[in-house]
Formats: C-alpha cells, structure tokens, sequence
C-alpha cells in the first residue's frame, strides 16, 4: 500500500505561488520545455542527456473509417 509522505514538500504562500507562475510565464516556450525535462527526468530517475526511448511495439495505429 502507497502512502504519502508529507515531510517531503512544503506549503507556499499564494503570493509565492503567484511570484511561481509569472516566473514561468516570463521564459520562452523552449526554458518551459526544458525544466519540464528536468523535472521529469528526475521523478523517472533518467540521465536527462540520454532520455529512455519510446517502446514503439506498446502502441499501435489505425486509420478510422471515413464516414
């Protein structure tokens, strides 16, 4: 059984979430992008410079009938 560890974050202030979400807002599409990676590859635990790649045999494609 999961249980969540609350000892692991902290709460914020809404200013402090605000101050957060301009910080964001202010950096390109690419920076965006790129602390996504970042955070991702440290939840997954990967080297963010050699990303897994994708299992291509997991997922399949078909074209839908044209009505």
């Amino acid at each position: 059984m999961f249980r969540l560890d609350r000892t692991v974050g902290k709460g914020h202030s809404h200013d402090d979430a605000a101050n957060q979400s301009l910080y964001w807002k202010s950096k390109t599409v690419d920076e965006r992008l790129a602390g996504a990676m970042y955070l991702n590859s440290v939840a997954y635990s990967f080297d963010i410079n050699n990303p897994p790649r994708l299992d291509r045999t997991v997922f399949s494609t078909r074209k839908h009938e044209i009505r």
